[in-house]
């Protein structure tokens, strides 16, 4: 489909990943991203669409949490704030080699002894998002739904196969920016068709924030759609979105923060999102034949 950024998985290989003979070296190179990313704001996108029990307040929004809109939202013409970050995946830090990722331990209970292999003070804010992550992997998921948090691609493959199924043809599915620009935060208008991408299952993947690339990936037994969506920014910026909708938020923790946002309750509105450029939603192979328009 034009505009559609469909990945395979030889080119996600060579963007997403090191070699091993490089991984090692690249600790320090990596930390200097993830000082930058533990810094800003950018990283709490990563938790706004799967922290079930988050809570925020609203009288003074965080931006970052502003890519959340309700399923009769999504109709041509519609405008509204969305905040993209400009993470850029070519330079973000790496999914390292499962045989180095697994070298190290990944569990809360380390924490310690990571932050000084990562020469990482226990006071700051990179020891705080390390943290965390490690608690948001190590979460109980919510009814209807399996999680994992990847730390190689293998990891990530093998958990999507489980789910998509070991004989499926796999295929990628991520945001596009059309154009280059710094701004993160502005109304955007839904262009055109919205394209409906049918999918059995998926496998959405977010990265999280941590000296390597960490992915917490999980799927949901609910009715879940998958769109694609043309939008047009204020200043001119053009932007391929790929869009959840969940469909059903009745296992949902009250206090999650698309419910504020929104201003709607647990189990009776549906909560579309936008993804990150830097996300992943993995689905099985598609056929051209199986698009539809909306």
């Amino acid at each position: 489909m034009r505009g559609m950024r469909v990945i395979n998985t030889g080119a996600l290989l060579s963007v997403l990943c090191f070699n091993r003979s490089r991984a090692r070296e690249l600790v320090g190179t990596e930390n200097k991203f993830f000082e930058a990313k533990a810094t800003s704001d950018d990283h709490q996108t990563a938790h706004t669409e799967h922290t079930h029990a988050h809570t925020h307040h609203v009288d003074h929004i965080d931006p970052s949490v502003m890519v959340f809109f309700t399923f009769k939202d999504l109709t041509v013409g519609k405008t509204m704030p969305i905040y993209f970050p400009k993470r850029d995946p070519a330079t973000s830090p790496k999914l390292w080699p499962r045989e180095e990722a697994d070298s190290l331990p990944f569990s809360l209970n380390q924490l310690p002894n990571l932050l000084k292999f990562f020469s990482l003070s226990p006071d700051s804010p990179q020891a705080k998002a390390m943290e965390d992550t490690l608690s948001e992997c190590e979460s109980k998921p919510i009814k209807g739904e399996v999680k994992f948090c990847a730390t190689s691609l293998e990891s990530m493959l093998d958990f999507t196969q489980t789910i998509l199924g070991f004989t499926s043809d796999l295929q990628v599915l991520a945001t596009s920016h059309q154009t280059k620009s710094s701004v993160t935060f502005q109304n955007y208008t839904i262009l055109e068709n919205i394209i409906e991408i049918p999918a059995p299952k998926m496998v959405a993947c977010h990265t999280m924030p941590y000296p390597y690339a960490v992915f917490y990936c999980h799927s949901q037994e609910s009715e879940n759609r998958i769109y694609r969506v043309s939008l047009a920014g204020e200043n001119g910026d053009r932007v391929e979105a790929m869009v959840v909708c969940h469909m059903d938020t009745s296992h949902w923790g009250h206090g999650h923060v698309s419910f504020q946002v929104l201003k709607v309750k647990l189990g009776v509105s549906s909560v579309c999102h936008f993804f990150p450029a830097d996300n992943l939603i993995w689905v099985p192979k598609l056929q051209p034949h199986g698009f539809s328009t909306m």
